[in-house]
């Protein structure tokens, strides 16, 4: 460890020079009770930031007590959005060629996240920076770089890491906000309940690109008093809300009066949300998914017999393939990979589900006999899902009304208020009768399946490639995986996490060829859960822009990945 004045001296000396001299500055500097580790070193203004972390002993610092997993997930996310606040203050803009300037953490949006962006570990705290290294053209700015590494990132980890009254009291806010909605969803199945949507919940976005709260004439969320549930937290006490039971919920009304609002809600529930974004107490059990028709993807080795029988000119479903999957086998295949892998919940909406897969009406039936439509309609499966299998579906319906029939409950949403219409759909059903969906066979189960490590090859040219665009795609070696109707997934850091993940779990041999899916996502979490978000990073001192992607998530990425080939395991294999 050098003193930050070693840091200035190489500045000044390589100042001028090409930029390929700031390679001399890789260390570790001490700045008063700031440590500066400089991990990695650009080779160009253009190329992708430096990396360099900001470490300060833990006993120096006031900050809350982390006395839970939660508690540290929550701190850290704090800090780390702390940290990007106290660079917009500071003024940092480009100075220079490319990124030459620029001061980044990934701090993330609405949902609080297990982040790599900021660290807290026994002893230290850690901030992880993107830095660009100042440059005019490929000639270094000594000056510049010095005020920026020497002057500017001591001043932001004390602006972030040292709190005052003011601050101390913030934080701890945010952190009663994120252990009150973790007490929620552990409270959820003993009350025999999949969500729980909090009074006055602002459940609108800002727009179809923004995750903030609509603010402008929005109405705050009002639970049915038939519906309305008491849970304890232990910050806030009880509070009250409206509970989805499990079973067979629908969510109906007319067009534009909230019913997606309110599923897309329950999809991002699954994770916790900052202070003041409206949907705090917006809580949903952890193995929820959202289901969808994804047409073109590619299946592999599905047993698709639960809903798609042999299909014409004798092709078997048992061990379905296929390069590009029609609406209604992807949406069924879709709905036994995510029960693969432990999903409980199915999350659906109408519009987004391939229709011949969600229903046939009495004329249809009555048409085509049995005998000749190899679809089993989810609407003949869903009761027996939640009865045999413990798993409940909740769906958007506008159109669609033979689920009246297997309804355990029936939310209409009349101008973003809920109103239980649950007696009046029955009253319904009863009184236009064709009421008996059920399937003709029972629930036959899920096959594992055990993906084959050769199928899966992250290289390029004999390199590791992996690299992640938003959270659309994920190029891994030759091969770009398809994540756009993976809805789940809120944070471009989370897709990063996936591609080395999947890296991770086949250099470790978790991926053998022996183990299923859900064996090795097993493994794989163990693993996260006891070294942190760390151990999947090539930067093994800087990763600094992951964020924990849920096993659902994991394994929708290795599914569309198009080389991949599996075993099923029967049984007796």
């Amino acid at each position: 460890m050098r003193d930050i004045g070693a840091l200035r001296s190489i500045l000044r000396r390589i100042d001028r020079r090409g930029y390929k001299a700031y390679e001399e500055i890789r260390g570790l500097y001490r700045a008063g009770d700031v440590l500066i580790a400089v991990d990695y070193v650009q080779g160009d203004p253009y190329a992708p930031p430096s990396r360099v972390r900001l470490i300060v002993e833990r006993q120096r610092l006031p900050l809350p007590a982390v006395s839970s997993r939660v508690r540290r997930i929550a701190l850290e996310d704090f800090l780390a959005r702390r940290a990007r606040r106290a660079i917009e203050q500071l003024g940092r803009r480009r100075a220079g060629s490319g990124r030459s300037g620029l001061i980044t953490i990934d701090a993330g949006g609405q949902e609080v996240l297990e982040r790599t962006a900021c660290r807290i570990a026994h002893d230290r705290v850690e901030l992880r920076l993107s830095v660009g290294l100042p440059a005019a053209g490929r000639t270094i700015l000594g000056d510049v770089a010095e005020q920026l590494l020497a002057d500017l990132l001591p001043e932001l980890a004390r602006m972030t890491l040292w709190l005052d009254r003011a601050a101390l009291a913030e934080a701890e806010r945010f952190l009663a906000v994120v252990e009150d909605a973790e007490a929620i969803r552990e409270q959820l199945p003993q009350h025999g309940l999949v969500a729980f949507v909090g009074r006055g919940a602002i459940l609108p976005r800002r727009s179809g690109v923004s995750q903030e709260p609509l603010l402008e004439e929005v109405v705050p969320f009002e639970p049915p008093a038939s519906l309305e549930v008491e849970l304890l937290t232990p910050h806030s006490g009880p509070v009250r809300g409206m509970g989805i039971p499990e079973g067979v919920t629908l969510i109906v009304g007319g067009g534009f009066h909230g019913k997606s609002t309110l599923l897309e809600a329950l999809a991002r529930g699954v994770y916790n949300h900052i202070p003041g974004d409206g949907r705090e107490r917006v809580v949903t059990r952890s193995d929820a998914v959202v289901i969808r028709a994804e047409d073109g993807r590619r299946v592999v080795g599905v047993d698709l017999s639960a809903f798609i029988r042999d299909l014409p000119l004798g092709r078997s479903t048992t061990c379905f393939t296929s390069d590009d999957a029609s609406g209604s086998t992807s949406q069924a295949a879709n709905i036994l990979e995510a029960l693969e892998v432990g999903a409980r919940v199915l999350l659906m909406d109408e519009d987004t589900c391939a229709t011949n897969f969600m229903i046939r009406d009495h004329l249809m039936r009555e048409l085509v006999p049995a005998d000749a439509e190899p679809i089993v309609p989810f609407i003949d499966r869903v009761r027996q899902l939640h009865r045999e299998a413990g798993v409940s579906t909740v769906l958007v319906m506008g159109g669609a009304g033979d689920y009246l029939h297997v309804a355990d409950t029936v939310i209409w949403m009349r101008s973003y208020r809920p109103v239980d219409v649950t007696l009046r759909a029955r009253e319904l059903a009863q009184r236009h009768g064709e009421g008996h969906f059920e399937a003709p066979t029972p629930w036959p189960g899920v096959v594992p399946r055990r993906p084959l490590p050769e199928s899966i090859d992250p290289r390029r040219r004999e390199r590791t490639r992996v690299r992640a665009y938003g959270t659309e795609e994920v190029a891994f070696g030759y091969e770009s995986i398809d994540l756009r109707h993976v809805e789940q997934l809120v944070d471009p850091s989370q897709t990063r996490a996936i591609g080395l993940a999947l890296v991770y779990a086949l250099e470790q041999g978790f991926i053998d060829g022996y183990r299923t899916l859900a064996e090795v996502l097993d493994l794989l979490e163990a693993v996260i859960d006891r070294e942190g978000l760390d151990v999947l990073s090539p930067f093994r001192g800087h990763p600094g822009d992951f964020a924990r992607p849920r096993r659902y998530e994991l394994a929708a990425a290795l599914n569309r990945l198009r080389t991949l080939e599996v075993r099923q395991v029967r049984v007796g294999s």
